[in-house]
């Protein structure tokens, strides 16, 4: 390796020696050997203070759509003075659409994988981490298929081109390469449709991701985040702000950017369909989606 070349960071590498698009690449602040193994379960007679939602495969279905038992469930936890919390990888604009959609009260919704915390009344950013992009996207140049997003809060997506239709929310702006990261970013998604999902890996490889917080989802998307960004962080925002400590917090999720909430949360559940990582540091395990699982967890409780 030539001295100008940088060598590429232990979770990059751990990256491509994993099996592709099941798991959670990440550099952030709590490396995945010192979460807790199978915590146990909470004390006889404890409830919980604050119930917080993954999105995605927890209580949305593939085709954007809520089950009927899960907004019964959680309507009662509402009716019972339980704050509700949503922490998702989605944007606000995207996230906006479930709220909406569950017309439930909501203090606080964490987005962006942990990234930004709203709050409800009023509407307003309380937290939103940034980093500096400019030695990715200078990475990034010399691999002409890859599409780079940039998240405008409330608006959209600057872009570099085209995505895939349905994979981004609101006004989509296709901007030159030095427009996209005129200054901090709290998300960068970079996507690539084109190449094979080895060649995909090889890109995130080469990438200069030390110091990052980044997450793997679905085929050929990586999205990065500041080092301290991940869900945990995010949702402690929020709980800390409605005072309820995190051995009071109900917490579901299904995906392996869900491992460090059901960690930290006093009772972390992981939907049955979730892989195994995520089922070893969670309290419990239910059902997976399909089955009924979210419902099954939240009507143990209200």
């Amino acid at each position: 390796m030539s001295g100008s070349e940088e060598a590429p960071s232990e979770a990059a590498l751990e990256l491509a020696e994993r099996p592709y698009g099941d798991y959670l690449l990440r550099g952030g602040p709590t490396p995945r050997a010192a979460l807790p193994r199978k915590r146990q379960q909470p004390a006889a007679g404890w409830r919980p203070k604050l119930v917080a939602l993954d999105v995605d495969g927890t209580i949305v279905s593939e085709d954007d759509t809520t089950p009927e038992a899960i907004r019964t469930a959680l309507g009662r936890a509402a009716a019972a003075g339980v704050p509700i919390v949503l922490v998702t990888g989605r944007s606000w604009l995207a996230a906006k659409l479930v709220l909406d959609d569950l017309a439930l009260p909501w203090p606080y919704c964490v987005c962006n994988n942990g990234a930004t915390v709203l709050s409800h009344s009023p509407l307003k950013i309380v937290h939103n981490a940034t980093f500096d992009a400019r030695p990715i996207m200078a990475a990034l140049r010399h691999h002409p298929t890859a599409v780079v997003a940039v998240e405008e809060f409330g608006r959209g997506y600057r872009c570099s081109g085209p995505f895939p239709d349905g994979e981004l929310h609101g006004e989509i702006s296709h901007v030159g390469w030095d427009e996209l990261t005129c200054g901090p970013v709290s998300r960068l998604i970079l996507r690539d449709p084109a190449i094979s999902k080895e060649d995909f890996v090889a890109l995130c490889v080469s990438l200069p991701l030390n110091g990052l917080s980044y997450f793997v989802g679905q085929n050929n998307w990586l999205d990065i985040a500041s080092a301290e960004t991940d869900k945990a962080a995010g949702l402690k925002i929020a709980a800390d702000r409605l005072g309820v400590a995190a051995a009071d917090v109900l917490a579901l999720g299904d995906g392996l950017n869900d491992l460090e909430m059901l960690a930290w949360a006093g009772r972390g559940v992981a939907l049955g369909q979730a892989q195994e990582e995520l089922k070893q540091v969670a309290a419990a395990v239910t059902g997976r989606f399909e089955d009924g699982g979210t419902a099954e967890e939240l009507n143990r409780w209200f």
